[in-house]
């Protein structure tokens, strides 16, 4: 197995904060009850056999249990269509920060896009930790992966937090369930940040001759007819 060389993040948010901020977690720790409940195996009835289901995809895993997820800071109540919480919040040296955990972006802001609606503005998680990555990497923030069950979807930034790391960033979501009602709890995970690192790329173009033939064959065969083979052969270790 591959030896894994820890890179660091780290967190800084306000000292009287500090006692009753939810703090970032490592993806793999933030798993919806549906991935843990949901079953392995389940049977097609097109193909009359029992097929895997994603949670026994590595890919589909990797996604979700990579990088880090932003926790929601409070309970936030939502009733026809307006959002209301209940949250006292430690006075400090810091002034120059919102206390609330949900802000708003104009909709203007957003006009052209899919987010615009006419009517609508843009809600704004706020988030109250800065962040600090090693030089050379950046931080990529988008919706928790694969989390198309929550009412909300954050919007995707590439934030180069080696540099700009003494600021918060805020994550702007469009709220497309405009049916929810309820509580949408302290920890919802509100967004996930993977840490990639800055390269320039270049494409190059080829078609599948010679070896590559083979190779092909023989691994679309074995993928087919074992279970297991990405994970056993080509997975590498993420922690």
């Amino acid at each position: 197995m591959d030896d894994i060389s820890p890179m660091t993040i780290t967190f800084r948010c306000p000292p009287e904060l500090e006692p009753v901020l939810p703090r970032p977690l490592p993806a793999v720790l933030g798993l919806p009850d549906w991935f843990k409940t949901m079953p392995q195996k389940t049977f097609s009835t097109v193909l009359q056999t029992e097929q895997m289901t994603v949670k026994k995809c590595p890919p589909f895993i990797d996604a979700m249990t990579y990088g880090f997820l932003i926790p929601l800071i409070a309970d936030v109540r939502v009733e026809g269509g307006t959002l209301t919480w209940d949250r006292d919040v430690p006075a400090g040296a810091l002034t120059n920060y919102s206390r609330s955990p949900i802000d708003f972006h104009d909709n203007n802001q957003v006009m052209g896009t899919p987010f615009y609606e006419e009517d609508r503005f843009l809600i704004k998680f706020a988030n109250f930790w800065t962040f600090e990555l090693p030089a050379g990497y950046s931080l990529l923030v988008t919706h928790p992966f694969n989390r198309h069950d929550l009412p909300f979807v954050t919007l995707t930034g590439l934030v180069d937090a080696d540099r700009y790391r003494d600021n918060f960033i805020n994550f702007p979501a469009h709220w497309h369930d405009t049916g929810f009602n309820g509580i949408l709890p302290k920890g919802t995970p509100v967004a996930q940040c993977v840490p990639v690192k800055r390269d320039s790329w270049a494409a190059r173009f080829g078609v599948i001759e010679g070896d590559a033939v083979g190779l092909l064959q023989e691994l679309s065969r074995a993928v087919s007819e074992e279970t297991g083979v990405y994970r056993r052969r080509f997975r590498a270790p993420k922690r």
